[in-house]
């Protein structure tokens, strides 16, 4: 029997869904863009059976990938499982068999002494959902990237690359040139449990891996995202923190300890391990990046930054919280890294003050090359949420994507709704060669007082005239970690 009576985050518009689903020529508000023929995919978390622990992080819930499917101005929805190696043993026992995220040691016992032995097993692969080499791939960054079939969702099996990609892990921000078509992938703990090890791989527009790097980290750390230049590959190293001591206690995967300094690894595209060069600074989160670009002798990176824990559900052991002095929030920031200098040192710079909720997106067609514009959900505290229309509230609400110009400073935003709470942007190009910036900011829309989920659709040069369509789906959609927007001509989707 299910019962999701004691996990408390399963009420109202959060509650689980549990079902598969398709939806043909979906209702659409305002008019579809006729340019805009590919697929907005995306995936993210939700319970198939209730946590083992009530306190469980929500990243360690079943990955569920949903498709909006762009034609000629119509669209269609699929949602489906990511049926990974774990969510057939749960179905099969028709209970939860995994404990804590990332956790083995605290697995059901009749799975446990094979977890332990092979962690990579747990995946969910319900982080993010890309496309390379004619391929889609939804990944987690704890086990390899699970394949499904471009037309339907439905799941396909893990993926190795022939055998040649050796990593343990499989992170789920891998990064494409966009310029030569490779792919630039990586796994940390790639040796296994609090592992320090970090490898890292080429896999060229054909889908074949051609090379490989292995390297070691100062510190065992969540590395979640990485940023790329033509010439570059950055990494940042930052104070989530892990011990097999930690696990075998019984622990959820990270602790935040803020003595921790943040360290920067930039390795050259063409070096080995000997050519990392680890940058050191004070504690900072850095989960997501931006852009990266080479300048010269220094490589500037712009990324959203935290001085602070963002993960409440990872918190500090006693005695490594973060000091009173901290700064809240997370705004965006510049690093800048002097590779002719022989300090370990690096300057920081503030670019916009404005607090952000740390999903952020660029155009992926400016992927390691000079970039202006950089692309956010935030809160705007001028545009009160209607918490009694809405109903159940689950954190703090997402209202508005902003544009922010790297340049000049400048920002617009987007505004959803007072009953609305958005899921992460995604840029859209309104052709393949219009400039940056000339496009349109999509992304899913919690519509909390219908309880629904809404697709929305804004120009990205004119925010602030609001919709220009909305895809509403009747029903209510997980929560999602990340999507990416698909062009017609690089997947086949019929």
């Amino acid at each position: 029997m299910v019962d999701f009576s004691k996990d408390p985050t399963a009420r109202g518009f959060y509650a689980p869904e549990r079902f598969e689903s398709s939806v043909f020529d979906c209702e659409v508000s305002g008019e579809i863009p006729r340019s805009m023929n590919g697929a907005f995919v995306r995936v993210g978390t939700e319970w198939l059976y209730p946590p083992r622990f009530p306190d469980d992080a929500i990243f360690n819930a079943d990955g569920f990938a949903g498709m909006f499917r762009f034609k000629n101005g119509v669209v269609d929805f699929t949602g489906r499982w990511v049926r990974t190696a774990r969510w057939e043993n749960d179905t099969a026992a028709q209970r939860q068999l995994y404990g804590y995220y990332r956790n083995p040691f605290t697995d059901d016992p009749s799975i446990r002494e094979q977890t332990i032995a092979q962690p990579y097993l747990r995946t969910l692969a319900n982080t993010n959902i890309i496309a390379h080499a004619g391929k889609l791939f939804a990944m987690k960054e704890d086990g390899p990237p699970y394949e499904l079939d471009p037309r339907t969702l439905a799941t396909r099996g893990p993926m190795t690359f022939g055998g040649k990609y050796r990593s343990q892990t499989f992170s789920a921000h891998p990064k494409i040139d966009p310029l030569s078509g490779e792919m630039i992938c990586y796994g940390y703990e790639a040796t296994g449990l609090a592992s320090n090890d970090i490898y890292l791989y080429t896999v060229d527009k054909a889908g074949e891996v051609t090379r490989e790097v292995r390297f070691k980290a100062p510190y065992v750390s969540m590395i979640h995202d990485i940023a790329l230049t033509q010439r570059h590959i950055v990494f940042p190293v930052f104070a989530f923190t892990t011990s097999l001591e930690r696990l075998k206690a019984g622990k959820v995967h990270w602790a935040w300890d803020a003595r921790l300094p943040t360290y920067v690894g930039i390795l050259p595209r063409d070096g080995g391990a000997a050519d990392v060069r680890w940058f050191k600074g004070p504690t900072r989160s850095i989960v997501h990046t931006f852009n990266a670009r080479t300048e010269g002798s220094k490589v500037v990176l712009e990324s959203p930054v935290t001085e602070t824990n963002p993960f409440p559900f990872f918190p500090p052991d006693p005695g490594h919280a973060d000091p009173a002095s901290a700064r809240h929030g997370t705004n965006i920031r510049r690093h800048t890294f002097e590779l002719d200098s022989r300090g370990e040192g690096y300057t920081e710079e503030i670019l916009h003050a404005q607090s952000i909720n740390g999903l952020g997106r660029i155009d992926d067609r400016y992927i390691s090359l000079p970039n202006r514009y950089a692309y956010s959900g935030f809160t705007d505290p001028a545009r009160p949420f209607d918490v009694a229309r809405a109903g159940n509230l689950r954190g703090r609400v997402t209202n508005c994507y902003g544009r922010f110009d790297l340049h000049t400073g400048a920002t617009s935003a987007y505004f959803a709704g007072v009953t609305h709470s958005l899921n992460e942007p995604v840029f859209v190009p309104r052709s393949p060669g219009s400039p940056e910036g000339d496009g349109y900011l999509i992304g899913v829309a919690n519509n909390l007082a219908e309880m629904r989920s809404e697709l929305v659709i804004a120009d990205a040069a004119n925010l602030a005239a609001g919709d220009v369509a909305r895809v509403i789906l009747p029903f209510r959609l997980g929560a999602q970690v990340h999507g990416n927007w698909i062009p017609e001509d690089r997947l086949a989707f019929a």
